[in-house]
């Protein structure tokens, strides 16, 4: 249900918005670098915001950051849960009075966050990233898919809006019964991923030849991420092209596998900024096959750096791929699809270098300041009195 409407009216001129989030850069992951373009787009529109996360060691913030405990998450290292800190949420709330509050994930943190905002009548909105509940049969747990499911739900449903990244997302939680689902969808920072930012050098450290085909895939090394079906493409794709090579970009709880299965691959590391572009930018291929996400933020990141792009027909592979215009894409879960298809466009440079110039080009209407204005009127509409 929702919660009750503030007993004053709001003042006029811009928002004070309080965000609660478990994960925030430096961490690395989609749900934080969106975060972070929404709070940094929302400030420079005239809108105070304040951040509130776990604290993530020794690090400096700004005085609109305010960190509480949080501990490790199991096979997710590098971040952690938010512990349920009412006190300082309380004292937060209090002293700072925003105008409302925006729960992005869905942990003790945000409960928290909930309750408190809730006690203080303030409006309230949420984020719906990641499905959780579908995690849970990557990790052996499946049978507690339907809790997950339940302890997502009933959290949306205390808010007054809930944004997510596509219409077809923000329908099947309207359909759940989570009330004012919508989609304010996603965006391409164009100016960083860019086809210029193809580096001779970096391909060298790759050891490849000149003209040798450079596979890619960026993101969380982990069982969700469906990394079967990229090893089945790139060992089909080099069993036809001689000298070429696979990179991987991330980290998780897979890469000790994937390392003692392919020693013969690059394993870059996380990369964020200036050099994830180097390295998207410097690959010929990028190879995608995700069925868990919500949205799927590299895909936009890889076809606006102009690479032959092969995913899934699903979120962003949905969404930004025009089959066969710039980029690739085949039938959700159809596996020998997804190899066909990247080994036809590894063996076919002049249809890389075609998709490559589109996808680049169509990634300038996906900008960042479209989703910001539409993200910013749901917290306008949902902060009305």
């Amino acid at each position: 249900m929702n919660v009750a409407s503030r007993a004053s009216p709001l003042p006029r001129g811009p928002l004070r918005i309080l965000f609660v989030t478990e994960t925030y850069p430096p961490e690395i992951n989609g749900v934080a670098m969106t975060t972070e373009r929404m709070v940094r787009g929302l400030r420079e529109r005239g809108h105070w915001v304040g951040v509130v996360r776990p604290r993530q060691g020794i690090e400096a913030t700004d005085a609109d950051t305010w960190t509480v405990t949080g501990l490790p998450i199991p096979k997710y290292p590098g971040l952690h849960l938010g512990l349920p800190a009412w006190r300082r949420l309380g004292h937060v709330l209090d002293t700072q009075r925003p105008d409302l509050v925006h729960i992005v994930t869905e942990g003790p943190l945000g409960w928290a966050a909930l309750w408190a905002a809730r006690s203080r009548g303030l409006p309230m909105t949420s984020g719906y990233h990641t499905h959780f509940d579908q995690y849970s049969g990557h990790y052996g747990l499946a049978w507690l898919m339907p809790w997950v499911t339940d302890w997502l739900d009933a959290l949306h449903r205390r808010c007054q809006a809930t944004l997510a990244p596509t219409p077809e997302l923000a329908a099947a939680l309207n359909a759940r019964g989570i009330p004012n689902a919508r989609a304010v969808g996603r965006g391409v920072d164009t100016r960083l991923f860019h086809p210029e930012r193809r580096d001779a050098a970096l391909r060298a450290r790759w050891n490849l030849e000149t003209d040798a085909l450079a596979c890619l895939y960026v993101g969380r090394l982990a069982p969700e991420k469906n990394l079967e079906v990229v090893e089945r493409a790139f060992a089909a794709i080099a069993a036809h092209h001689r000298g070429a090579r696979m990179v991987w970009v991330g980290d998780g709880p897979t890469l000790p596998r994937l390392r003692a299965a392919h020693p013969d691959h690059m394993f870059a590391g996380p990369r964020v900024g200036e050099d994830l572009a180097a390295h998207y930018a410097s690959a010929d291929l990028f190879l995608f096959g995700s069925l868990s996400e919500t949205w799927g933020n590299v895909i936009g990141e890889a076809l606006a750096s102009g690479l032959g792009v092969v995913a899934y027909r699903r979120a962003a592979g949905e969404k930004l791929i025009r089959e066969g215009e710039n980029g690739i894409s085949v039938p959700a879960g159809d596996a020998p699809a997804f190899v066909s298809a990247a080994v036809a466009l590894a063996g076919d440079a002049p249809l890389r270098q075609r998709l490559g110039q589109q996808a680049s080009l169509s990634m300038r209407a996906h900008g960042w300041e479209a989703i910001v204005e539409r993200f910013e009127a749901a917290l306008l509409e949902a902060a009305r009195p």
